[in-house]
C-alpha cells in the first residue's frame, strides 16, 4: 500500500518531501526509491492496458 500511495502521489506531481513526510520516512533516499521506480511504470503492459481501460471508460 505504501508503494502505491508513493509512486502514484509523485506521478501526479505531489513534491518528494512532501510524500516522504507523509510516509514518515526520516531519508529522503527512501522516498526517492519509489520515484524512481515510478518511470518502469510507463514501461508495463499492465499499467498501459490499465491507463487505455481506464481512458476509454471515461469517455
Amino acid at each position: 500500500m505504501c508503494h502505491s500511495y508513493a509512486t502514484e502521489s509523485l506521478r501526479l506531481g505531489a513534491a518528494l518531501q512532501d510524500v516522504q513526510d507523509a510516509l514518515g520516512h526520516a531519508d529522503p533516499r527512501t522516498t526517492r526509491r519509489y520515484d524512481r521506480s515510478r518511470h518502469n511504470l510507463d514501461r508495463s503492459p499492465n499499467y498501459l492496458l490499465a491507463t487505455a481501460l481506464t481512458s476509454e471508460n471515461a469517455r
